[in-house]
């Protein structure tokens, strides 16, 4: 099986997570995927292969050096976002892209003026889906370059390389996949996340996180007769997000800006519920608007009542420059394989979070390699067959790099 046909057979399986399950994984389709994968890592003819009761699948390359090196890992998740449907997904193939708008189906179009991030890869073949779901490239190309990796290094035993641990996880989609992650039984010095965008992505840092969950709670009067009694909780819950500043949201932010996002609203007149995500590069920012938050929930309370406004604030993962910042071999291998590789590398922080970046917090250092795919989370979501092959290439060399530290 090559890595493409391997890539499209994984986006056959339905593995989208959900937020509001209480199970891990968190969807019944994520633990039929890892059931598949486990199985197929043993007739690949990997040894220690084990899939453990949250679906967290382990396996190991053994290593055909003598010498001693490093042991490495790389990881991918194999859940798809809950944002855009992963159900019955048909992906195809268009060869030899010519550079004009993609037809997904008949009224679906993938346009050059809306994603001009197509143009990058003219004469590449690109896969894409029928416009109705996403494709899923986030993350079955990094699972599937992973992989192939694994696959061709056990193929040249001539190639040499030190053990090499892989990983596949569920639910990071939604913020957990690294919980329950097992970095003892992993045993690697350090590794990579295979997570990220376009050709070239190297990812060392990340925003900071938190959550705001914030109930508000009114007090219903007949209509007619409420003045000076009623407290409408929804209204007062739209009340508290005016207080956020209206150009510090993701849609008027890039780089490394921070933002404060309204995820739901919800609510009647005796209750509200709101969620907020806070996001920051910056430790001293990201402080700043957590408290900016506290402040607008206090300053509602002095209006309406105390104890109208309840929050539950935390954080959800930290920037893992810090880290990496301590382990500069980790990103300078990194860096080299994709140079060795004819890739020009791209160092971005990320606009998010990955695995790797709480991982990196329990004595894994784990940076973010590109896997390939591009407009994540929607129907026209696509990756280049030519990139996949590349990251898987770039995986091979890291292996073979690694190898060589005395």
């Amino acid at each position: 099986m090559n890595l493409t046909e391997r890539f499209l057979r994984y986006t056959t399986f339905n593995t989208q997570s959900s937020e509001d399950s209480n199970t891990m994984p968190s969807t019944e389709g994520q633990l039929k995927f890892a059931d598949y994968l486990k199985n197929e890592l043993l007739e690949e003819g990997f040894p220690d292969v084990v899939m453990d009761a949250k679906g967290y699948i382990y396996a190991t390359l053994p290593s055909n050096t003598v010498d001693d090196v490093p042991t490495i890992g790389f990881i991918a998740h194999y859940d798809t976002s809950p944002d855009c449907s992963g159900k019955d997904v048909k992906a195809h193939i268009v060869e030899n892209y010519d550079g004009s708008d993609i037809v997904l189906s008949d009224d679906i179009v993938t346009d050059i003026a809306t994603y001009p991030e197509l143009l990058a890869h003219k004469g590449e073949d690109l896969i894409v889906t029928d416009g109705h779901t996403l494709l899923g490239a986030d993350d079955k190309a990094g699972i599937a370059e992973i992989v192939q990796a694994m696959v061709w290094l056990k193929e040249h035993p001539d190639v040499k390389h030190g053990t090499v641990r892989i990983a596949f996880n569920p639910d990071e989609e939604i913020g957990i996949g690294a919980h329950h992650f097992d970095v003892d039984k992993f045993a690697c010095q350090w590794a990579y996340t295979i997570d990220g965008g376009d050709l070239g992505e190297f990812e060392y840092e990340n925003f900071n996180a938190a959550s705001a969950k914030i109930l508000i709670s009114g007090k219903s009067v007949h209509p007619g007769y409420a003045k000076g009694k009623m407290k409408n909780a929804t209204l007062i819950a739209t009340e508290l997000v005016s207080l956020l500043p209206r150009a510090e949201t993701p849609e008027f932010t890039e780089g490394y800006e921070g933002f404060y996002h309204l995820v739901s609203l919800s609510g009647n007149v005796e209750k509200a519920s709101l969620s907020l995500i806070i996001r920051d590069h910056d430790n001293d920012r990201f402080s700043f608007r957590k408290a900016f938050v506290q402040r607008c929930v206090e300053m509602i309370n002095a209006r309406y009542g105390e104890g109208t406004a309840q929050m539950n604030l935390s954080d959800t993962y930290y920037n893992m420059r810090m880290i990496m910042e301590d382990n500069r071999h980790v990103t300078d291998i990194a860096l080299r394989a994709m140079e060795e590789c004819g890739v020009s590398p791209k160092v971005q922080p990320i606009r998010g979070g990955t695995d790797g970046a709480q991982l990196s917090f329990r004595s894994l250092p784990c940076p973010n390699i590109f896997a390939g795919g591009v407009n994540f989370h929607g129907p026209h979501e696509f990756v280049s067959v030519q990139t996949m092959q590349k990251a898987m290439e770039v995986i091979v060399k890291i292996c073979t790099l690694t190898a060589s530290i005395k």
